[in-house]
């Protein structure tokens, strides 16, 4: 099957909310705007999350899966998601579905002219100290980028593969997928989605790694901005 549409998840230890994942997404899928399928991302799982995947996957005809030997961060997930994924447009959600898999019809409506779409989170629904980490952290990373982006930590992206598979990620580069974009001459958009309470689980980030970390991956993206190639063919024979 040609699929025009692949949604990468990753995840680390999410049992609570792997069954409402599928139902989500199939739900999604059975009725999207794009032929779409699902790749589950299991980032070096420790709980029972690798057993209910190969279920969910067994059952699930659009959905399949690929695992690490141990927990490699989320950058790593999801550049393996875009290199395993088999279709012209990816997009990509947080397992915990504080983000809603409806709304990537809203970004897909919009990725036509633009080479990579990215939601905005409306009224949040996360506690004070976490939107305010985030907030302060997006002024930061905006300061380093200039690329204008209001919400780049939101879990809800849709990107040409041909811009994704050029991304030359490193560890805490999921935070800068626009920049990356704009690095090569690509095009963004924002889009308002909505936003809501994680029901289970437990949040796989903190103080430290909103602000700390970010920070710290800024300076690592102004050495790749410098030494960033670029180029474009004109002719060839």
């Amino acid at each position: 099957m040609q699929y025009e549409f692949t949604i990468i998840v990753p995840l680390f230890n999410e049992e609570e909310n792997l069954l409402r994942v599928e139902q989500a997404l199939s739900d999604y899928i059975n009725k999207a705007i794009k032929m779409s399928s699902v790749l589950l991302v299991n980032d070096g799982s420790t709980d029972n999350s690798l057993t209910l995947i190969e279920e969910i996957c067994s059952r699930q005809e659009h959905f399949r899966y690929i695992s690490f030997d141990k927990n490699r961060g989320l950058s790593a997930a999801i550049k393996a998601g875009f290199d395993h994924a088999e279709s012209p447009l990816i997009g990509y959600i947080d397992s915990d579905l504080q983000t809603d898999p409806e709304d990537f019809d809203l970004l897909l409506a919009e990725i036509g002219e633009y080479d990579l779409v990215t939601g905005v989170r409306g009224n949040r629904k996360d506690r004070f100290v976490k939107n305010i980490s985030s907030k302060i952290a997006n002024n930061i990373r905006r300061s380093f980028t200039n690329d204008g982006m209001e919400d780049t930590g939101c879990p809800l992206k849709v990107i040409k593969a041909e811009y994704a598979l050029n991304i030359p990620m490193f560890q805490g580069l999921h935070r800068f997928l626009p920049a990356m974009i704009l690095l090569q001459e690509g095009t963004v958009k924002q889009v308002p989605v909505r936003h809501y309470p994680r029901l289970a689980g437990t949040p796989k980030y903190h103080l430290w790694n909103r602000l700390g970390g970010p920070l710290v991956d800024c300076f690592a993206y102004l050495w790749m901005k410098k030494k960033y190639i670029n180029y474009k063919i004109e002719k060839k024979g």
